[in-house]
């Protein structure tokens, strides 16, 4: 088959297609111009942006393209973040980020997996995509760099936050072996010293210095928290723009909080372009996964397809939503389906609460909708919580 006829094989004759797999020390590149087309692959370096010019000039010229023939590729979204697709982009190559979870795979129990056949199955679904069938899979949006870096405080907040937690468990475990029991604050130290065993013995020698270590490990990241809960206070405070501004547009509601507030906008309302309810909730991964074939029929829960930790945070705060806000309409509705119920009832309740709750959230700052039967925080206690905010 000639160059020639290679390029008119396909709708998009004169494009070159291409699909990278990508790895800590080595990307596989597929090349291909049309579905009919035996994949070019080629092997390089990790992140070297100079063979990655010369590999595609290689393929324009092996396919037969002209050197401004326009190149359209994609990568799955991972540890390797978004720098590819700006540099990409940059460049005017059209580049898609693919949501990994949304690219079929074969449903046998035993299958061939290597970077090769990876990049081979990318290249297949991105002559798809562009072929008409965007429902192939999920394209990732992408973040601005600026839009990125917000989302750093919060994230390393969380972060932080799992540590303490992990050094609390490790010294109460470590207690616990030798029958003892003590909250990890300020003051442990001293109140190690004091605790004794079964038989009246001091805690012995090296699980104490062990324990110490543990806590000044602790003490670390508990400073670190301290501080990065103060700067965002005062960026709450001091910072302009239209994020902080949804930021304390929140914080008037009752029931929501610095935590929330802020993880919801820098994770969501911020910088996404939210089209309906319906997509809100496929984001968060609140959407129901209905199964339904033949005489079958069951409900396999949500899809938790989407971001984990404003799902999370969504959750929590809907049950905060029935405590601090138990006149609004959403709360109502909660106690009329599920207040009646079991425990697991109300679980199953409280996701379904979380999804509104998330939707009403969205229409508060997109539209000014105050959800309906909801109460703003009275000035004192809007202050209590921030109390940096206070003039």
């Amino acid at each position: 088959m000639s160059a020639t006829s290679r390029v008119d094989c396909s709708s998009g004759a004169g494009v070159l297609y291409l699909a990278f797999d990508l790895g800590w020390s080595g990307w596989k590149l597929a090349f291909s111009t049309c579905p009919v087309e035996n994949p070019r692959i080629r092997s390089m370096a990790a992140r070297k942006l100079d063979d990655l010019e010369a590999e595609i000039a290689k393929a324009k010229k092996r396919f037969g393209l002209p050197a401004d023939a326009p190149v359209r590729c994609c990568y799955e979204a991972g540890r390797d973040g978004f720098w590819l697709h700006r540099y990409l982009s940059a460049r005017g190559i059209d580049n898609c980020v693919v949501d990994a979870s949304s690219i079929e795979v074969p449903r046998r129990y035993r299958r061939a997996k290597n970077d090769r056949l990876d990049a081979s199955k990318l290249l297949g679904m991105l002559l798809r995509y562009w072929g008409g069938e965007k429902k192939v899979w999920s394209v990732v949006q992408v973040p601005t760099v600026a839009v990125e870096d917000r989302r750093q405080l919060h994230r390393e907040l969380l972060t932080l936050k799992g540590e303490r937690t992990e050094h609390v468990n490790r010294i109460k475990g470590l207690l616990a072996a030798c029958g003892l029991a003590s909250e990890v604050d300020g003051e442990f130290p001293q109140r190690l010293a004091e605790l004794r065993t079964w038989d009246s013995q001091e805690v012995p020698l090296e699980l104490q210095r062990r324990l110490l270590r543990e806590f000044a490990r602790w003490q670390g990241v508990d400073r670190h928290i301290a501080e990065l809960e103060r700067e965002r206070v005062a960026r709450i405070q001091k910072s302009r723009g239209e994020a902080l501004d949804q930021v304390r547009r929140l914080l008037r509601l009752r029931g929501i909080g610095a935590n929330s507030a802020w993880l919801f906008v820098m994770e969501f309302f911020s910088w996404r372009q939210i089209r309906n309810r319906r997509q809100l909730g496929a984001l968060a991964g609140l959407t129901p996964t209905p199964y339904d074939s033949g005489d079958g029929s069951r409900e396999q829960g949500i899809s938790k397809a989407g971001n984990r930790r404003l799902r999370a945070m969504a959750i929590e705060i809907a049950w905060c939503w029935l405590r601090y806000q138990p006149g609004s309409r959403l709360s109502e509705w909660y106690r009329e389906r599920f207040g009646s119920g079991k425990s697991r009832l109300r679980r199953i309740g409280i996701v379904a609460l979380a999804r509104k709750l998330l939707v009403a959230l969205w229409r508060y700052l997109e539209r000014q909708e105050l959800p309906a039967g909801a109460v703003e925080a009275p000035k004192k206690l809007f202050c209590r919580a921030l109390p940096v905010l206070v003039q």
